[in-house]
């Protein structure tokens, strides 16, 4: 008793050593409540949640949420124990605890964030999730939620009313709308992609002014992600999606096909009528007899017309192997698995050209997987090249180096002199120029 005794005569002569043993009491009580909610509560809630939840929800859950709960424990200790240290004075007190709220409101704040945060990754695993998204709309939330907390933190700092800094506010209204702007913006494109569905995540889209060609990964208020097909990653302002036009590729999977639009450059000199035995030779295809036969009949019907009208042969019709080429390119597709059959089928000319007469074939690919489709591109373009000479038909292509070569003279022996060539003039090779 008398050391106790002691020790408070002693504190009671020394002021600032009360003051300090209260301050580090306080210091101990919070420490202490803090290792208790952190460590044993929260433990013992983590383990309970980790068996209920899904691994990627547990931290949103007890990091985010519950964890920022936890330190608003410490701030209450804080709170009520400035007012048992001795020999502070209300100033300070009321300084202290008018900080632990501020503390207390934003740690309020950033758990409710943290919550949007957690509805938001549940939301994504709704099937329709990537038609509607509502991670902008989260973010607008959080926005706003930080908003206020700003205010009520001031507010409490400064020892005012809420409503008194409000009232401030109007003033700052045009500062507030260039601070914001691009929030505002990203707001109002936000809603339009999203109920306009002009965009979802997994979406392809082609933006060349902002060297995005890949899928869309995130969509979110101020920015959309793509990740490129080189596995690069693009971020679009929200807003410029809006602006300036894009190509969704989306259409294309959801119909299941891929479009195959490339021309075959026919040389035009190779163009003719078919003789009766070049017909003939051309039913050994099996996917030309019904057109053979069908054309054959008509052409048949449309002659004997013109020749009881006394009309002279040449006005008569006759077929030409371009036409049956085609027949054949038509056949050849419907024959195969790979190529769709709902979606548009043809071969068609295009309007002729310095480099040859375009034969070009429309059809579409029944996937859209990019390796699949591009596989059965090149496989039906090696068929039709290689069949091609079979039609009497030859392709259009430049004069290379070994095609110049093949118009010089041969030569026997030496450099042939002005003589010999006169007697040997230059001879193409078959299939040059």
């Amino acid at each position: 008793m008398d050391m106790v005794r002691d020790v408070l005569t002693y504190l009671e002569a020394y002021p600032w050593a009360e003051t300090l043993i209260g301050v580090a009491a306080v210091a101990l009580a919070a420490t202490v409540a803090n290792f208790i909610t952190k460590r044993i509560l929260l433990g013992i809630l983590r383990r309970i949640l980790a068996a209920t939840l899904e691994n990627d929800q547990t931290p949103l859950v007890m990091d985010g949420v519950i964890g920022r709960l936890a330190n608003i424990v410490p701030a209450l200790v804080v709170y009520a124990g400035v007012e048992g240290v001795p020999h502070v004075g209300e100033a300070m007190t009321a300084l202290v605890q008018r900080v632990c709220v501020a503390f207390i409101v934003l740690m309020l704040a950033m758990a409710v964030a943290a919550a949007l945060n957690l509805a938001n990754s549940v939301y994504q695993r709704r099937p329709d999730a990537g038609t509607r998204p509502i991670k902008g709309y989260l973010q607008v939330v959080s926005i706003v939620i930080y908003c206020a907390a700003a205010v009520l933190m001031v507010a409490a700092l400064m020892d005012r009313s809420p409503l008194l800094l409000l009232s401030g506010l109007g003033a700052l209204a045009a500062v507030l709308m260039l601070v914001f702007k691009d929030t505002i913006l990203s707001l109002v494109a936000s809603v339009q992609l999203t109920s306009n569905d002009m965009l979802r995540v997994g979406d392809w889209i082609e933006m060349p002014s902002a060297g995005a060609d890949g899928d869309v990964i995130d969509i979110a208020l101020h920015t959309v992600k793509v990740q490129n097909f080189d596995k690069t990653i693009v971020t679009i302002p929200t807003w410029k999606l809006i602006n300036e036009s894009f190509r969704n590729w989306r259409g294309m999977a959801q119909a299941g096909g891929r479009r195959i639009k490339r021309p075959l450059l026919i040389d035009q000199n190779s163009v003719g009528f078919l003789r009766d035995g070049e017909v003939e030779n051309l039913r050994r295809f099996s996917v030309l007899g019904d057109y053979l036969d069908e054309k054959d009949k008509e052409l048949r019907e449309w002659n004997a017309a013109l020749e009881a009208d006394g009309k002279p042969p040449v006005n008569m019709r006759r077929q030409t192997n371009i036409g049956a080429f085609r027949a054949y390119i038509v056949a050849y597709l419907k024959g195969r698995e790979d190529v769709s059959d709902i979606l548009t089928l043809m071969a068609r000319q295009l309007e002729p050209t310095p480099q040859g007469l375009p034969l070009e074939v429309y059809c579409f690919a029944a996937t859209t997987a990019w390796k699949d489709y591009e596989y059965i591109q090149s496989d039906i373009f090696d068929h039709l090249i290689a069949i091609l000479p079979e039609f009497g038909l030859r392709l259009f292509q430049a004069p290379a180096g070994s095609d110049l070569v093949a118009l010089r003279p041969a030569e026997a022996s030496g450099a042939a002199g002005p003589e010999q060539e006169a007697e040997h003039p230059p001879v193409a090779r078959a299939g040059g120029i």
